[in-house]
């Protein structure tokens, strides 16, 4: 038994289809689009049901159209149950085209799922027919319609996957190219499903009764053509809302992002003309004050002074207590030295420890002079760094316009000279600027300033004085010396920069460098087979006083394999005597990590021998000048060596004796029963390979006396016997 199709029917059947096509390919853009998750699911589920209810309705609309010589009818559960499906179907195909990627796998193995869903979609729509008998389907037909379910469903994910993006060139056309291709497949699915339903003759549809045809079929049209028209609508309303909601998001972060640069440029002027630890004016903020007040002194004839300080001992704060704390200092002294000048002085710092303040208005010493001591007594204060006091000084160079400069360099560079006068001159102090001074403080600043660039520019290098047994003259060690090549001036004797670097603080640097770099050296003998010899080097207070002295050098040491044997450290008598309980404390913790100390220049400055038992030294080395006194004084200083020889040897110590350079001065130093020598009269410092050398020559005198001794005891005293 055969039936037909009404043509109107079949053609907004055909309608339908596209309409649902285009609506699905417009959810996949729009899900596509949404980043929130909830709003996309949400998305993905209303958008399920609107396409779902879409493509159903092609297909009902279709069955709708086929006319039977008998009436026909629907049942309303298994109707619901096919609409249902394509619901489901089209959630798993909205759910598949908005994914990241799409890989043949997975359009392979959605394309069939999707297909088989419509397929039963469609048949179980067909079961709604209730036919007695039932429905036969034709098996070449029936696989067809699956085929092309199946088909036509990779086609549809492809295509959707492919034009989701919005931003495409000509998406609307391509989208309704698309619709027009994917309705008519899905409408060749179902007319091709159709063509494989046999009806047998006779046969009653047993559900005749359960929905009318005629209202069904523009029930459904209506309904799914307003269903997808308001997804559409809603669809294109709520991308609009976004639009509108991202344009306005992007208008609020334009106008946080101008407010941050604002913010941004005025922190930029801040950090280009504040220093950012003090908050006070820094030096660009300083040379455009300068260039101002320069010009304006210049029209006006008025003169103003500037006042260049810098901190003393302030890296030794620094390297004894941390930087943070030397920062904490800084901010308290530059609060300080805020309060202590007028309201129409500017306070600057330049850098590190350097500060700066121009006195506006004031050109003549006894204006400035009052001025400098009042900010002198008011900085006498002890500063609270976590709870500790601390008590800093300043050394300040003055230099006025015009006398002493007529540009910001000059005043500058002036000043600065008249400080490093005020450092020489023994610091917390002032000193005005004079012509007179620039050779010798400029002399002094260069040294500074090198000093401080010598560690990592290699420009430090030790050299070696050898000491010799009084008795034997056998080599007994050696003593350490820096030595320092300035680019600009040349060598640099250690009596001129030694004090410059105690006064500044880097004798700690420099200091822990000469132990590292004795330390090389050792390692380098050693490694060569040389015959090692104990090194002598010299502390000065500021590394003495350190809390971790002793610790450091163990460091030191231990970095490059040294036994604590080898080296000896040297403490002037000056240096001992400055704080006696902190030196035999010192020497103590050194005696116990296993080095020997030695008290040197002993006899210059103090009348310390009752401080001998006191510091328990392992070495005591006379100064030179008894030495030299030995020829010019006569029996008085010899008796004056004698008493600080028996002393010293009576408490267990080594005498050394340096400033040897006369043969008559040994002849003397022998009968006294010297332990050591040390001078020009056995050797004058020497350069690294120079001592080496001299260990190699050493090294060879040794092994050709002992084979003398080896000839002697086996053949001296036959050769005797026979004779």
């Amino acid at each position: 038994m055969h039936g037909s199709y009404n043509p109107y029917l079949v053609g907004l059947s055909l309608l339908v289809a596209m309409f649902a096509s285009y609506a699905a390919l417009d959810l996949a853009g729009r899900i596509r689009s949404i980043s929130r998750v909830r709003k996309r699911w949400l998305w993905l589920t209303g958008g399920a049901v609107s396409m779902g209810i879409g493509i159903w309705a092609m297909h009902f609309i279709g069955m709708l159209a086929f006319r039977m010589p008998m009436e026909l009818g629907y049942d309303v559960r298994i109707t619901l149950c096919s609409l249902l499906i394509a619901i489901l179907i089209s959630g798993f195909a909205l759910y598949i085209s908005t994914a990241d990627e799409l890989s043949r796998k997975r359009l392979a193995a959605g394309g069939m799922l999707m297909g088989q869903g419509i397929a039963a979609m469609h048949y179980t729509g067909m079961a709604a027919l209730k036919m007695h008998p039932a429905i036969v389907y034709s098996p070449g037909m029936f696989w067809a319609s699956i085929g092309i379910a199946v088909t036509a469903s990779w086609a549809a994910l492809w295509i959707t996957f492919k034009l989701r993006d919005g931003n495409q060139s000509y998406v609307l056309l391509k989208r309704c190219a698309a619709g027009l291709v994917m309705g008519t497949a899905i409408a060749g699915m179902h007319y091709t499903a159709m063509g494989a339903a046999i009806f047998q003759r006779g046969a009653v549809c047993g559900a005749s009764k359960g929905v009318d045809t005629t209202w069904l079929s523009w029930t459904v049209a209506g309904a799914t053509v307003c269903v997808l028209s308001i997804t559409l609508l809603y669809s294109m309303l709520d991308a609009r809302y976004d639009l509108q909601t991202f344009q306005l998001e992007a208008s609020r972060e334009q106008a946080r992002l101008h407010e941050s640069l604002a913010i941004a440029n005025e922190r930029l002027l801040v950090m280009a003309t504040e220093d950012g630890l003090t908050g006070l004016p820094n030096r660009t903020s300083l040379v455009s004050r300068l260039e101002q007040m320069l010009q304006e002194a210049h029209d006006d004839s008025w003169s103003f002074a500037l006042m260049f300080m810098d901190l003393d001992g302030f890296k030794t704060v620094n390297d004894s207590l941390g930087h943070s704390s030397g920062d904490k200092l800084l901010q308290l002294f530059a609060s300080q030295l805020r309060a202590s000048v007028r309201r129409e002085d500017m306070v600057a710092r330049l850098s590190g420890d350097e500060f700066v303040v121009l006195l506006d208005g004031l050109g003549r010493q006894s204006e400035i002079e009052p001025m400098v001591k009042d900010i002198l007594e008011r900085l006498k204060q002890d500063f609270f760094v976590h709870e500790m006091p601390l008590r800093i000084t300043v050394s300040i160079g003055i230099a006025t316009y015009p006398q002493d400069g007529r540009t910001v360099e000059e005043l500058l560079k002036n000043a600065d000279t008249a400080m490093y006068a005020a450092k020489q001159d023994g610091r917390n102090t002032f000193r005005f600027f004079h012509s007179s001074m620039s050779e010798s403080a400029m002399r002094a600043m260069l040294i500074q300033r090198g000093l401080s660039e010598a560690i990592p520019q290699n420009h430090l290098r030790l050299h070696f004085q050898p000491k010799f047994n009084g008795l034997t003259q056998e080599m007994a060690g050696a003593e350490a010396l820096i030595r320092w090549h300035h680019s600009e001036l040349g060598e640099v004797p250690p009596l001129e920069f030694i004090p410059i670097a105690e006064r500044t603080g880097l004798i700690v640097p420099i200091g822990d460098w000469v132990i590292r770099e004795a330390c090389r050296h050792i390692r380098r003998w050693k490694e060569e087979g040389l015959p090692l010899v104990k090194i002598a080097i010299n502390l000065a207070w500021e590394q003495v006083k350190q809390p971790h002295c002793v610790e450091n050098v163990q460091a030191i040491t231990a970095s490059f394999g040294i036994e604590p044997e080898w080296l000896m450290f040297e403490i002037t008598e000056t240096t001992a005597m400055q704080d006696t309980a902190v030196t035999a404390e010192t020497i103590a913790r050194f005696h116990g990590a296993g080095f020997d100390v030695a008290l040197d220049d002993f006899g210059t400055g103090y009348s310390s021998l009752a401080y001998l038992q006191q510091f328990r030294v392992k070495q005591l080395k006379i100064d030179r000048s008894f030495t030299e006194g030995l020829d010019e004084g006569g029996e008085q200083r010899y008796a004056m060596v004698s008493a600080i020889v028996e002393l010293a040897h009576a408490l267990g110590m080594i005498v050394v004796v340096e400033g040897v350079e006369k043969q008559s001065q040994m002849a003397q130093l022998k009968r006294l029963r010297c332990d050591e020598v040390q001078g020009f009269l056995f050797a004058e410092p020497l350069d690294s390979d120079r001592f080496e050398d001299l260990l190699r020559e050493w090294t060879r005198s040794r092994a050709q006396e002992a084979t003398e001794r080896d000839w002697m005891r086996n053949y001296g005293s036959g050769v005797w016997r026979f004779s």
